[in-house]
């Protein structure tokens, strides 16, 4: 039986480098469930791994597609599971990392079948979205399936828009529908998360943002301005630096939201995780010998 490590936990805990620690030790490649992280020109303002960190491991899924490419989950899940039946041709254990909730479900269990968009659906919610903004849509989502709206990147119409419209047609709760296993895998899943107390994470996610806007966030955001319409722009880190572009916020005020919106998106993968039962959990700057009790539990579940 082949491994599929997966290594999950909120935005800014360190992901990235314990996934390269795993693949050098495991001798593997590394997969990118982080949906964001997929568009090459958003390196800034998802902290997509640097040229460094891609140079200790092979990475695939960072930076493949274009923000101006339509990319479903759908596709993702397809397109992960090919590469990881390629990549289990050579490797026993292959490393899959990233905060994208739904993506890694994708991966690790798949989705389940759902309807096409209903026309009529979507223009009635287009309307709804047009006279009364996206806070009636969030409510509307929060009062269907609280559950999914606990996790949903919700400042993303589109999401919103899909989700109620999936309710409608099914009578069905979205997170229930998605969280029926289309086919099984075959593969073993073992998941690795860090954690963090959350004043500690919280200031982490303030420092990266800082690191984000010396690194020239502001320059990135602005030579995409004109995408600010298309799906991958519509969140954090760059909805907030439109916002200031079009002088409706200050620079200062625009920053503190990214931290704030960074934090509630942190807080929603916590709650997320929270109902997991099977994940290993690290301490964030876990020394050597945690992460040699890890490499132990990882080959007992082998």
């Amino acid at each position: 039986m082949k491994n599929l490590i997966s290594v999950v936990g909120p935005t800014g805990i360190g992901k990235t480098r314990l996934a390269i620690d795993l693949a050098k030790h495991f001798d593997t490649e590394i997969v990118s469930c982080d949906s964001r992280q997929f568009f090459k020109e958003m390196k800034i303002g998802t902290a997509s791994p640097s040229e460094e960190e891609l140079a200790e491991a092979s990475h695939h899924f960072i930076g493949n597609l274009s923000v101006e490419e339509y990319y479903s989950i759908g596709q993702y899940e397809e397109d992960a599971l090919k590469k990881l039946n390629e990549l289990f041709v050579n490797h026993e254990t292959v490393i899959l990392v990233g905060g994208s909730m739904m993506y890694e479900k994708a991966v690790i269990e798949g989705l389940n079948d759902l309807p096409e968009a209903n026309e009529s659906h979507q223009k009635k919610l287009q309307e709804i979205l047009e006279i009364e903004g996206v806070e009636k849509l969030q409510e509307m989502l929060k009062e269907l399936d609280p559950e999914y709206f606990a996790v949903v990147d919700f400042h993303n119409h589109r999401r919103l828009l899909r989700a109620i419209d999936v309710i409608w047609q099914t009578h069905t709760k979205y997170s229930d529908l998605i969280a029926v296993a289309q086919d099984s895998r075959d593969f073993k899943v073992i998941r690795i998360g860090i954690e963090a107390p959350r004043e500690e994470l919280y200031d982490r996610i303030n420092r990266r943002v800082d690191l984000m806007m010396k690194s020239g966030l502001l320059d990135e955001a602005k030579s995409l301005e004109k995408f600010k319409h298309l799906p991958a722009l519509n969140t954090v880190g760059y909805s907030e630096l439109f916002r200031y572009f079009e002088g409706e916020w200050e620079l200062d005020f625009a920053v503190s939201e990214i931290k704030k919106n960074s934090r509630r998106y942190a807080k929603r993968q916590l709650t997320w995780y929270r109902k997991a039962d099977d994940i290993y959990y690290l301490q964030l700057g876990y020394a050597q010998k945690d992460f040699e009790d890890l490499i132990e539990y990882i080959n007992l579940q082998k």
